[in-house]
């Protein structure tokens, strides 16, 4: 009988240490410490040799130094970003698998397409918002309107529809355009390329009179002579650029449109890991020689916390929402 007391005592104690044991773990994972210990899957959801790609293998190559693992820059394209995110969505949540992302498939495409695999805000966690590049409203060396203002007049003056050119249904591009219509009251058709490359094209050549771009893309072609840059999209001036007005200054009080990029890992991944990839990726954006890529390319610095980049995630999908409403957008 007294044995058997104390077994059983013997026993409720091996199962408190076992439980015991059990909520230290819960609460500070030795498990993540050790992450990672394999190579990590760094997909970015667009063809290779844009922006994107080469601002992953800025961020890839900073954090493999640091943490001794190689973080392997991957494309997967389709679906205006969807393909590559939702891939990451259904990838295992241990931190092996990471998406750079950016306002398209984490934002715009909510509303944009009729169904989409995933939900950026539940389905995801986000790590650092990692970039943040204005656009620039250009137009061809031949158009008559040099200032916004000049350009609202003359849209309202046809009402049928002045062409612009864009990179595509859904872009940044095309979205910020649709917005100046909206906030300006104006109308306009929307002329789609596959692309910046081929909307530059016929930008420089006057065959669509204006459209927003890129300030990565359209920033040479403005100092090289070839295209008139009218005003920009940013809240502020860019210091590349500091005679071109914002939209705001320039006659649409309150304009802001920005193409931004930013990590997110899929649903579940641990915190300590993502509190981790946060810190190692924000001393990634703030090296010298990638803050200085980055501000070349007219980014503003915005990295910053998982929570601050999951709330501009929300507000951006909500502002966008209004947008694709109203311009009746839609992308198969």
């Amino acid at each position: 009988m007294h044995h058997g007391k104390n077994s059983i005592m013997l026993r409720s104690c091996a199962m408190l240490a076992v439980l015991a044991a059990a909520v230290a773990v819960t609460a500070a994972p030795a498990w993540s410490q050790n992450y990672p210990s394999k190579p990590v899957r760094f997909i970015f959801p667009y063809a290779p040799g844009g922006t994107t790609e080469i601002l992953a293998r800025q961020i890839g190559t900073k954090v493999s130094a640091s943490l001794g693992q190689p973080f392997l820059v991957e494309a997967r394209p389709g679906a205006g970003g969807n393909v590559g995110t939702d891939q990451v969505v259904k990838s295992s949540p241990d931190g092996y698998t990471l998406l750079l992302g950016a306002s398209g498939p984490l934002a715009i495409n909510v509303s944009l397409f009729k169904s989409l695999p995933y939900d950026p805000t539940v389905d995801l966690v986000p790590i650092v918002h990692a970039a943040s590049v204005p656009l620039i409203l250009v137009s061809g060396q031949g158009f008559q309107a040099k200032t916004v203002k000049e350009l609202i007049a003359m849209l309202k003056a046809r009402p049928e529809g002045i062409p612009y050119a864009s990179a595509g249904i859904g872009t940044p591009q095309h979205l910020s355009a649709e917005l100046f219509k909206l906030m300006a009251n104006v109308p306009g058709t929307h002329v789609p390329y596959k692309g910046s490359g081929p909307a530059i094209i016929d930008l420089i050549g006057g065959q669509v009179p204006f459209g927003f771009e890129s300030m990565l893309v359209a920033l040479a072609q403005v100092k090289g002579g070839k295209l008139r840059a009218i005003a920009m999209t940013a809240g502020k001036r860019s210091p590349l650029m500091p005679d071109v007005p914002t939209m705001a200054e320039a006659g649409v009080p309150g304009y802001e449109s920005i193409a931004w990029y930013g990590v997110v890992a899929p649903k579940g991944t641990p915190a300590p890991i993502v509190k981790l990839l946060n810190a190692e990726m924000r001393k990634a954006l703030t090296a010298p020689d990638v803050a200085k890529w980055l501000a070349e390319q007219g980014s503003a610095n915005v990295a910053g916390t998982p929570e601050q980049f999951g709330a501009f995630i929300k507000a951006e999908i909500g502002k966008w929402a209004k947008v694709v409403k109203a311009s009746g957008a839609v992308a198969e």
